[in-house]
């Protein structure tokens, strides 16, 4: 099958599926339980993949100390909150305000502890 025939097919199949979506009773419904389906394996995709970095990088990870691990711990937390918040705290000046000085911090604690990772 040639190339431009797959991509033709991969097309159909889109378009197929957005009319299914667009005019089936409860399509609408279904497509938002197929997304919170696609967004909690990606949750648990990601949550994986932290479990496996810190297990390949346990003992770098201790070598860093107390106060530069809890500043890599703490500025992933600010991180997913702040990702998560976006759109809730963007709705104000001083929300998005707030969003870019967590954004900084988050920044600034990643330098920091780069910085002390690299450093002998």
């Amino acid at each position: 099958m040639s190339d431009s025939l797959k991509t033709a097919r991969n097309v159909a199949i889109i378009v197929l599926i957005a009319a299914a979506v667009y005019f089936l009773p409860g399509g609408g419904r279904a497509a938002g339980t197929f997304e919170a389906v696609l967004w909690a394996a990606f949750g648990a995709g990601m949550a994986y993949m932290g479990l496996r970095l810190y297990r390949e990088h346990r003992i770098s990870l201790h070598g860093l100390g107390d106060r530069h691990r809890a500043l890599l711990y703490g500025g992933t937390a600010v991180a997913v909150f702040a990702v998560v918040a976006r759109t809730r705290m963007w709705q104000t000046g001083l929300g998005e305000l707030a969003w870019f000085l967590l954004i900084i911090g988050v920044l600034y604690a990643a330098m920091e502890v780069y910085r002390h990772a690299r450093s002998y």
